[in-house]
């Protein structure tokens, strides 16, 4: 597996807009949609990639967690899904309804919301408070595939306890490692190095 870390957008920086099919419902969802709550959790991930199947039931199961606690979650599939159609929005409803997603599960086509967020690999988690600027932007927790570590979700959930409480980012903050999100041939953004991380 080529693993890809995460780009670590600065601290701070807005959301960025976007509105995408909700691939459970087929509706429009927009960052307006899934604003005005006590925070909101982007992420980038996939229904094929090793290191998010690691986390699945782990992820539906913050998703239910903390959207019970006023936080505001969406989930973005960028992969090319031509290349790659076990990612295409059709199996995406039925990963969702599988895996226990509450959460919707969002199609991103043109990879232009991937680009905006500067989105690297998957998982890929963009943390921001109430005012929609970036508190965290880091791993899940210290689990990979193979590496013999629980699956607990520790990072990401301190990290939202912390906007959920209004307090300050955490300091250390660890990139996520993923698979790199499968670009359009051609259409690779400036930051995709194509090489392995190392952690």
């Amino acid at each position: 597996m080529v693993k890809t870390a995460s780009t670590m957008l600065p601290l701070g920086t807005k959301a960025p807009e976007f509105s995408l099919t909700d691939t459970v419902t087929g509706k429009p969802v927009s960052l307006a949609d899934v604003s005005g709550g006590k925070g909101l959790l982007v992420m980038f991930i996939c229904n094929h990639c090793p290191f998010v199947k690691h986390l699945r039931s782990a992820l539906a199961t913050f998703g239910k967690d903390y959207q019970a606690k006023g936080l505001k979650i969406v989930a973005i599939s960028s992969n090319d899904a031509t290349a790659y159609p076990d990612d295409g929005p059709e199996k995406m409803q039925a990963e969702a309804a599988s895996a226990g997603y509450t959460f919707p599960y969002l199609f991103d086509g043109t990879q232009e919301v991937a680009m905006a967020y500067k989105a690297a690999c998957t998982p890929d988690f963009f943390l921001f408070d109430a005012n929609l600027a970036l508190v965290y932007r880091g791993q899940f927790d210290s689990s990979r595939p193979g590496n013999g570590q629980p699956v607990t979700g520790a990072d990401l959930r301190s990290a939202a306890d912390r906007v959920l409480a209004c307090e300050p980012p955490l300091i250390e903050q660890r990139a996520s490692i993923g698979c790199n999100i499968k670009w359009k041939a051609g259409q690779e953004p400036a930051y995709f190095t194509g090489q392995s991380a190392v952690e």
